[in-house]
């Protein structure tokens, strides 16, 4: 099996970034709680995920997220054309997040990923 990354990332809307910031951890969007775990994305799968579930929506945020800080509440599971995507079975703690940033994208339309600093 190859090495997956230690890094995924979540798309939050203005009301859940603030919700994550004053609260501290996140249990999930309305996708996420009806399925009973968190949604994440590769940096790779990033830009498709914002494309399907995200088009024509603003004010959105992109969070990256410290997979090793999570244990064995992450598992990736098969999704979209067979991909694997990384899911959190709990909530996400604002201490395993690494950076966000607004979501912005770059001249070629991908989504630029938040750095830490």
């Amino acid at each position: 099996m190859s090495q997956q990354p230690s890094t995924a990332y979540k798309v939050l809307t203005q009301d859940q970034m603030d919700a994550l910031e004053a609260d501290g951890t996140f249990a999930g969007a309305p996708v996420d709680l009806a399925d009973g775990y968190i949604h994440l994305s590769t940096a790779e799968q990033l830009t498709e995920t914002v494309d399907k579930h995200f088009a024509g929506q603003s004010d959105l945020h992109v969070v990256a997220v410290d997979l090793d800080a999570l244990g064995d509440a992450v598992r990736w599971e098969e999704s979209r054309g067979g991909q694997l995507f990384p899911h959190i079975y709990a909530a996400l703690p604002l201490s395993a997040v690494v950076a966000y940033s607004p979501l912005e994208r770059d001249a070629g339309g991908q989504v630029e990923l938040p750095v830490a600093g």
